[in-house]
């Protein structure tokens, strides 16, 4: 086996190594096998490539085409052209799958199932790595930067399980790494020799090796390995860092004092409510009649980068009982003190504590500590939910709709905290918080003005298949493309309020759960919720619902206009209103709150404004066609431009004797250019008559072809030595005939060598070099001209300065 098959094996074992940390993460693993049968064809294609031998970049070219084929004909069959050549149609439906498999992957919990979009990503993933570690480490032999990828693989692994991945993956990735390295070091030692390889041993006499290097270095890595598994262990240990678990305790020390390190919750909320099966993991018993306005709040984000909200990092202490009253709540709001028991199931496990707010004492078995800013408790030392049983006493506070539009404006310092807003944030967002408020009187009727514009009149669509979008435009791009969870609408809600002065936060937790028939309420994954706080002085923080379809909306919120018996009759929005459509009338007959369910119904079929068709466009569909013809050809690039050169060199026909001896030289280098394509090198050393001697013998060519042979050279001797050499007729025929000699003593691989892959068209690179060295030396000379002229005229100023001076 030679030096450049054992690393390309090497590379393909160490992409497989690297990608079984993978194999945690859907259920069932079956898909490695498919990558396993890819990788070794991609590998295969590589290393004829590099047999043959191609350009290093054909070869790549080759291997990739080869990919994109292989995946044609294991996901998009059906779509492709004799199911394995990729067409527009196929593209697509490849596109679509990879659209599939991440929103499949934001559905599921790890492991997740073998649909055939995470297949897709899993195995086409598998491949690319595969093929950037080949193109590294074999055809360009640097195997040191293809640990890159190999560590990407890895890392995508790690972050995607919920636990990490376990040390043995690591220890099997780094193993594939070190093998590629030790593989690539053998192959550049056994280059040098036997004195750099090693004595061989007894029959090892032929390949050699480099026996004791290699071992050096495999004892080397092993030790690597070890150490790398083993420091860990001794070093002390680390918490919070960037690859810490989120729930290893929050606390330093013990007592009173200690901090709660800013970690967001929402990463699992969209899984949550995108899981297949509303799974219960709360189930809970109060003493309100009225259960439809209990939520479960986990823990306040206030925090607000421009691009995300997050907790901020706080102070906490031990649980005190009671708990302190909430903040900005005074005695002339109505208020009633509720019970509720809760409990968490087995598979509910949660750092922090779900309470209705604002709680008001808390008994809990465990290690929990108090965050008194947020009214929040979270656990200490690796302290969850799971399981756990607790009783919290809260306030249902119910303020009227005048008390909170005569509210006074709240404290300075807390008003500046909870009003700030990122200079990275759009204008956009601030503009639209004016607009959509306008003419309302105070914070309060501005807080219902964008309640009621996200929940009824904006035009918004709860959709939980929305990514939740990130970088500061996200919230602008919510809010022209009007699709969104719970998550948009909460923090997009809090931002507006803060840029109209507005104290405000966001709440993550549960809405609501469902009523069972023993009286008890159950809450379900999929009531997973987040909703705006804003704070409002002899109030405190006060609920709004601003996401449609979703929790209750706040009594204090509604209009408290007495029913006449008729639908509600609501004036459209201002969007709305410059787009007459049979939708306006549907909303404008539909009470507010069912309006705010989405469940007016929607326009008849004729009301509807025609759309177009569901296919491509057509310049898609050819631009599709040409990329994929264009992907297609670049394999027989080669043949293509010997071919186009070939009918150049053997078109032209000399007429006269000024055109005689370009068109003998022309055709003598297409008979050089022939016999190389068919393994038979070019000699410039030689004269004419012993070049085609050499082909004569090295080709077996027969008595027809050989007599070709020799006018050629008789031909290119007269040019060479006659004092004006004549027109001979016929050299195209006996070029041709010359290469039907050499094409019938050929073996089947030389003749697909020769046509598929001319070793003559290296001449392309050798012509593109030195055209590139002749424009450098052409520019090094005039930048050297310009340097000395500048260098003339400088030195003719020095000389009239000091002719003024010694004047």
């Amino acid at each position: 086996m030679s030096g450049r098959t054992r690393l390309a094996l090497c590379a393909a074992a160490a992409t497989l190594m690297a990608s079984c940390a993978l194999l945690p993460l859907v259920s069932p693993a079956t898909w490695i096998v498919q990558a396993v049968l890819m990788l070794a064809v991609q590998s295969a294609v590589g290393a004829v490539a590099r047999r043959v031998p191609l350009a290093r970049p054909l070869t790549v070219a080759a291997q990739a085409l080869a990919t994109l084929m292989m995946l044609t004909l294991v996901f998009a069959r059906q779509q492709a052209f004799a199911g394995l050549i990729p067409g527009p149609q196929a593209f697509l439906h490849l596109a679509e799958l990879l659209r599939e498999g991440a929103d499949d992957v934001g559905r599921y919990a790890i492991p997740a199932p073998q649909t055939d979009g995470i297949r897709l990503m899993l195995v086409g993933g598998v491949l690319v790595v595969g093929l950037i570690v080949d193109t590294l480490a074999v055809t360009f032999r640097s195997a040191a930067p293809a640990g890159l990828p190999l560590l990407a693989v890895y890392s995508v692994a790690a972050g995607l399980s919920d636990d990490g991945t376990g040390w043995w993956w690591f220890l099997v990735a780094a193993a594939g790494y070190l093998v590629l390295l030790l593989a690539e070091g053998r192959d550049r030692l056994s280059q040098w020799g036997r004195v750099f390889a090693g004595a061989p041993r007894a029959g090892d006499v032929e390949t050699g090796g480099a026996t004791a290097p290699a071992r050096t270095g495999r004892r080397i890595g092993a030790l690597a390995l070890g150490i790398a598994l083993v420091a860990p262990l001794a070093l002390p240990a680390m918490q919070g860092g960037l690859l810490g678990a989120a729930g290893t305790g929050v606390g330093q020390g013990s007592g009173d004092g200690g901090t709660i390190s800013a970690v967001n919750p929402l990463v699992s909320l969209r899984d949550s409510l995108n899981v297949d099966e509303d799974r219960t993991v709360i189930t809970l018993r109060t003493d309100t009649s009225d259960a439809s306005d209990l939520y479960l709040r986990i823990v306040s984000l206030d925090d607000f980068d421009g691009t995300t909200w997050k907790p901020s990092q706080r102070h906490i202490v031990n649980v005190p009982d009671p708990l302190p009253a909430p903040l900005g709540l005074d005695g002339g709001v109505k208020r009633r003190e509720v019970t509720t028991t809760i409990s968490a199931a087995d598979s509910y496990a949660q750092d922090w504590l779900p309470m209705p707010y604002p709680p008001s004492a808390v008994r809990v078995k465990g290690s929990w500590r108090y965050e008194p800013v947020g009214m929040t408790l979270v656990g200490d030392h690796k302290q969850t939910t799971r399981g756990l049983t607790y009783e919290v006493r809260s306030l249902q506070v119910r303020p009227t709709a005048e008390q909170l539009a005569t509210a006074p404006k709240p404290p300075a310092a807390l008003r500046r905290e909870y009003t700030k807003v990122p200079k990275s944030l759009p204008a956009d967002v601030a503009s639209t918080a004016r607009r959509v408020t306008e003419g309302a009187a105070s914070p309060y009727d501005q807080a219902v003005e964008l309640q009621d514009w996200f929940a009824l009149d904006g035009g918004f669509q709860y959709d939980t298949r929305v990514e939740a979008g990130s970088g500061p435009r996200a919230i602008s791009r919510f809010l022209k493309d009007k699709r969104g969870f719970c998550v948009h609408f909460s923090f997009a809600m809090a931002a507006m309020a803060r840029t109209l002065g507005i104290p405000a936060r966001v709440a993550v937790g549960f809405a609501p759960g469902t009523t069972q028939p023993d009286g008890t309420v159950a809450v379900g994954l999929k009531d997973a919720h987040a909703w705006p706080e804003l704070y409002f002085e002899g109030v405190g923080w006060t609920r709004f619902e601003p996401t449609p379809t979703r929790g209750t909306v706040p009594s204090y919120t509604r209009q408290d206009t007495p029913s006449t018996g008729l639908p509600e009759q609501s004036s459209p929005s201002q969007e709305a209103s410059t787009v007459p459509s049979a939708a306006s009338s549907v909303n404008q007959s539909c009470p507010p709150e069912m309006r705010r369910l989405q469940e007016c119904g929607a326009p008849t079929e004729q009301a509807l404004p025609a759309e177009g068709g569901g296919g491509p466009h057509w310049y898609a569909v050819v631009g599709w066609t040409l990329g994929g013809l264009l992907v297609a050809a670049l394999p027989l690039t080669p043949m293509l431009w010997r071919r186009r050169m070939r009918a150049v060199r053997l078109g032209a026909h000399g007429r006269g004797e000024a055109d005689a001896v370009p068109h003998i030289l022309t055709v003598w280098q297409e008979l050089g250019d022939t016999a190389w394509d068919f393994g038979i090198p070019p000699d410039e050393s030689q004269t004419p008559r012993k070049a085609a001697v050499r082909i004569i013998r090295l080709g077996r060519l027969d008595e027809v072809a050989a007599a070709s042979a020799h006018r050629l050279a008789d031909a290119v001797e007269q040019v060479l030595y006659a004092p004006r050499p004549r027109p001979v007729a016929g050299l195209a025929e006996d070029v041709r005939r010359v290469a039907a000699g050499l094409r019938g003593t050929a073996s089947r691989r030389t003749r697909l060598r020769a046509a598929l892959a001319p070793r003559s068209t290296v001449r392309v690179v050798w012509a593109a070099s030195a055209r590139w060295n002749a424009l450098r030396s052409r520019a090094g000379a005039r930048v050297a001209a310009v340097r000395t002229a500048l260098r003339g005229r400088s030195g003719q100023r020095g000389s009239g300065d000091e002719a003024e001076a010694s004047g």
